[in-house]
């Protein structure tokens, strides 16, 4: 390597980051063995923040803004290399940019079905998916946790651990909620609101700023969704006897109805019919009959053949009596 080369790499006047594609986190500026002129300019662009890093510590952040590099600028970074009131020469030091614009159309699911206790049903799996948006808010936070020293750290690179820390905050709320999941379901902006408040001391945690966090459906497993639709269907019936007997009704032309050859098919059809005939009719007994309403028709027959009519007065009396009890008439 030349002398002419040598210094052409070895200062930095100008220090920047322009986003090259969607979905960077963080960025590290390519030093290349390179040095940071004295006096030299930092651009730190909107929606961007910066970090020196100076021997593996922490030093300046910087937010949006253009920038003189100086001890006035670099106060941390000073006192971390013990310079006096002005620094002349070039010195060495990591920079990273991160992205502050907000990740939006983020997509969190429950892999698994989320197991909670209901007051109505009793233990049951919920799934759920929705969005979420979130943004870089503390540069230092965000690079001593999550981003570290690497080159690019990506939007991909972090999904799964916010989508875990999503599902976990949600069993949490869903158990300290003790609301129905009919309830919850009917109002998932109101559960929607309530998560946010949980997740936004982690995504803090994280040097991140939860911005929206969206519940767009709530939902059963298909084994359990039939049984909670076969509630709500009973619930709508009401009358169950009513609805035996429509049972019945619309099964008898179905019955005759059955593919079949001859005398033997005609037969079984025939059969099938008077079945479910004699089973409506059943239903129907069964449907029209009250508390106290005097039994069977063939009961009030019985009852009615035991008595007879005095022939004086007409009142009725006892088949076997020979006197009237009401007019002393005997009787034949």
């Amino acid at each position: 390597m030349s002398l002419r080369d040598f210094i052409s790499k070895q200062f930095i006047d100008v220090i920047d980051w322009v986003e090259p594609e969607e979905g960077i986190l963080a960025y590290r500026y390519p030093m290349q063995d390179r040095e940071i002129q004295s006096g030299g300019k930092l651009t730190v662009r909107e929606s961007q923040l910066a970090v020196f890093v100076n021997e593996g510590k922490l030093a300046d952040a910087f937010g949006p803004g253009l920038y003189t590099l100086n001890t006035q600028t670099l106060p941390i970074l000073t006192y971390l290399k013990n310079w006096d009131k002005a620094f002349q020469s070039p010195f060495k030091s990591d920079v990273y940019f991160f992205s502050s614009r907000i990740q939006t159309d983020q997509h969190w699911g429950t892999q698994n079905p989320i197991t909670i206790r209901d007051k109505e049903f009793g233990a049951v799996r919920v799934r759920g998916f929705g969005i979420y948006s979130y943004h870089v808010s503390d540069a230092k936070s965000f690079h001593s946790k999550i981003s570290g020293t690497r080159d690019i750290y990506r939007v991909a690179d972090l999904e799964g651990q916010l989508r875990n820390t999503i599902v976990a905050k949600m069993t949490d709320a869903f158990a300290a909620s003790q609301v129905p999941f009919l309830d919850m379901a009917a109002n998932q902006g109101a559960l929607a609101e309530k998560i946010n408040e949980q997740l936004k001391p982690a995504f803090t945690d994280y040097g991140l700023s939860l911005d929206t966090f969206v519940v767009e459906n709530l939902s059963l497993p298909e084994e359990l969704q039939k049984v909670l639709d076969q509630r709500i269907s009973m619930n709508v019936l009401g009358d169950m006897g009513r609805y035996t007997q429509y049972q019945v009704a619309q099964s008898i032309p179905i019955a005759a109805g059955n593919e079949g050859s001859g005398a033997v098919g005609m037969g079984a059809g025939l059969g099938a019919g008077v079945a479910m005939g004699q089973a409506m009719m059943d239903a129907v007994k069964k449907a029209t009959s009250t508390p106290g309403g005097g039994g069977t028709p063939a009961a009030a027959g019985g009852a009615a053949s035991d008595t007879k009519f005095c022939g004086e007065c007409g009142k009725p009396i006892a088949r076997g009596a020979k006197f009237c009890p009401e007019c002393g008439k005997p009787q034949a």
